[in-house]
């Protein structure tokens, strides 16, 4: 069980990764968030909705939209927690956005198929009381704003670890860095935290088919807001 302030997970995260030296620790990356939300809002005016809706402790997956590259980092500067992220793999071997992807905390996913592998990492996590950013459209939302379907992956591991959702909405950040743009540019974001979803399983009704409807509902929440 988590200690109640997050600091389990950490450590055990901390003794599989300590050999390699990958994952920052997490005193590092509270000093960083400040940093982060500092230019965000110099640059992109960022403004955060709905802070009392994200728990301070236990497991918990937060799916968001998918905007742009700095959804990530958008995303957990009010959360206080370890927190870790399931990206695209391939974005791992990218010049300088793979070495950040890993000392932010983020993990591997394979989009083109089922990845146990990260799926067991996940899990372990959220059952130790840590909270996993998962993006439910895959890859990034429409150059309009508007949302790609959701996979059903968030809602099926919230279902297997039993534990809440956290629905995020950013808005905005399609207009900062759109398809195509190499940088982004100035502008406003909003990010907005709602609710805890808690995906419900009907008597009787197979899993996968519970995911896909409840991912649809998850999509509806998070397009609230758009």
């Amino acid at each position: 069980m988590s200690s109640g302030n997050g600091t389990f997970p950490e450590k055990k995260e901390e003794q599989r990764t300590a050999a390699r030296g990958s994952t920052l620790p997490q005193w590092q990356l509270e000093i960083l968030r400040p940093i982060v939300g500092f230019f965000s809002r110099v640059f992109f005016k960022i403004e955060f909705y709905g802070l009392e809706n994200v728990p301070s402790e236990g497991g918990l997956i937060i799916a968001a939209n998918h905007q742009t590259y700095i959804d990530p980092f958008w995303i957990s500067v009010p959360i206080k927690r370890p927190t870790r992220y399931l990206a695209w793999n391939s974005a791992f071997r990218w010049p300088v956005v793979g070495r950040c992807l890993v000392w932010f905390g983020a993990w591997p996913l394979a989009l083109e198929g089922s990845d146990p592998g990260a799926i067991r990492r996940s899990l372990q996590w959220l059952k130790d009381g840590g909270a996993v950013v998962i993006f439910p459209e895959g890859g990034r939302s429409t150059e309009a704003g508007s949302l790609e379907r959701f996979k059903a992956g968030a809602v099926r591991l919230a279902l297997e670890a039993q534990v809440p959702i956290l629905p995020v909405t950013i808005k905005g950040g399609n207009r900062i860095w759109p398809r195509g743009w190499r940088f982004p540019r100035l502008g406003k974001v909003t990010v907005t935290y709602h609710p805890l979803y808690h995906a419900e399983q009907c008597p009787n009704e197979e899993t996968r088919a519970c995911a896909r409807r409840e991912s649809e509902r998850l999509a509806q929440v998070i397009a609230s807001a758009l």
